[in-house]
């Protein structure tokens, strides 16, 4: 079995002065999808924001052996680490072509990949990114992120706020993408959960409370509930 390409081990993080990650400690294997669940304002976000260094943060942070608790996120970023944001960070005022091309890092990105992934944005490269709809927004995010050959990809809500059609689309990228490169997930739409992700950490006041099978904690309706607040139900998405 491959070492696992994320090792976290007593991470903490504050924003402001606050402790908003307690001490989480988990792995993520070299290849799939990892999710991370949990109730709202548990310290999800936090947590990635935190391994990229976006965010005041403590512990030991492991990428393919290198430890990376102490590097700035540019240099995060520079060893492998892609990010998709909950709230997209495009620019705007930018087009779509050149949103992708301030994303590129190395001397041949794949651009093939990603327009195949998302034809609608070849159509759309010279649109102002600022006029696309959230899901064409969301796929411009996504699309940075795949255009390197990343070791990593820290993805935060992909299908937040987006119309069932679109959270397929979404999706279906990151089920082609997790072939190539390993994913940490935060999602709350449990269906897309069971689809993509093969492993499940599920956090709690700041800390790790379970870890093991996706499908074992959804298939689990008293285990989801406990754990989520929801109930373990198939969604439309």
């Amino acid at each position: 079995m491959s070492a696992p390409i994320l090792e976290v081990a007593g991470l903490r993080c504050s924003i402001a002065g606050q402790q908003v990650v307690e001490d989480v400690s988990f792995t993520v294997p070299a290849t799939g999808v990892t999710a991370v669940l949990g109730r709202n304002g548990v310290g999800k976000t936090s947590t990635l924001r935190g391994i990229l260094g976006l965010i005041q943060r403590r512990g030991r942070v492991t990428l393919a052996g290198e430890r990376i608790d102490g590097l700035p996120t540019h240099r995060i970023v520079q060893r492998g680490v892609g990010y998709v944001p909950e709230d997209r960070e495009v620019f705007a005022k930018l087009t779509v072509a050149e949103n992708l091309s301030l994303a590129e890092r190395q001397k041949n990105p794949r651009r093939d990949f990603v327009d195949q992934l998302f034809p609608d944005l070849v159509q759309r490269r010279a649109q102002m990114a600022g006029t696309l709809s959230g899901g064409q927004q969301q796929m411009v995010s996504v699309a940075r992120a795949l255009l390197n050959d990343n070791r990593l990809l820290l993805v935060d809500e992909p299908t937040k706020g987006l119309a069932p059609k679109i959270v397929g689309e979404v999706a279906d990228a990151l089920q082609e993408a997790s072939r190539i490169v390993p994913i940490l997930l935060v999602e709350q739409n449990l269906e897309v959960v069971r689809r993509l992700a093969d492993t499940a950490i599920v956090i709690g006041g700041g800390r790790v409370v379970h870890t093991g099978s996706a499908r074992g904690i959804l298939d689990d309706e008293e285990l989801t509930r406990r754990l989520l607040g929801v109930h373990a139900e198939v969604g439309a998405a």
